[in-house]
């Protein structure tokens, strides 16, 4: 009898953990291609490097989950809606690549590299949707470049165009793709 109380129970096991899975969505921020970026033409010099050091994010966004700003003062992460990597991973991720499309001749990367460069850090306070269809990108980055730092705040709300997660992680890719543009108009 004992033989197949093991198994039934490993089996409902499984089970109650898949079925829980289910109803997640992993989210990932796509990388938009840029408007205004060159065609590449091939192996290009790279006469100035930028090093992202850091995006930080805010501890309420450091989670796995999606955040949801539903009041003034109250925000609701998601419990289902995730985000498929860590949002600070993403994050520079995608203004890598887009600093790197938005500035020919330079080679931008989240790793330090020999030689003379500018050092990025962001620090992100916001990245959410919030409860009147709007979605929030701010917080401030630090650039150093050549013995110079500038430091500048960012708060922009976006209108979500349609409801639903899938609609509002757009929206933020979309917002942080145009900061990264404000972003690269200090470094050309």
């Amino acid at each position: 009898m004992m033989k197949w109380i093991l198994p039934v129970t490993l089996a409902a096991l499984l089970a109650a953990c898949s079925s829980s899975d289910d109803n997640k969505a992993y989210y990932q921020l796509p990388d938009l291609p840029s408007s205004a970026a060159p065609v590449a033409t091939g192996a290009q010099v790279a006469l100035r490097q930028l090093w992202i050091e850091q995006v930080e994010v805010a501890d309420y966004l450091n989670g796995t989950g999606v955040a949801y700003q539903t009041s003034a003062v109250k925000y609701h992460i998601a419990k289902d809606n995730l985000w498929a990597s860590p949002l600070e991973q993403q994050l520079q991720q995608t203004l890598a690549a887009q600093l790197g499309r938005e500035l020919p001749g330079w080679l931008v990367s989240s790793r330090a590299m020999s030689g003379e460069q500018a050092v990025l850090n962001v620090t992100v306070t916001g990245f959410h949707g919030r409860y009147d269809g709007k979605a929030i990108i701010s917080g401030q980055w630090t650039l150093n470049r050549d013995n110079q730092i500038i430091s500048q705040p960012f708060n922009l709300q976006l209108e979500q165009g349609e409801d639903g997660y899938d609609a509002l992680v757009s929206t933020l890719a979309q917002g942080w793709q145009q900061q990264a543009k404000v972003i690269a108009t200090y470094l050309k």
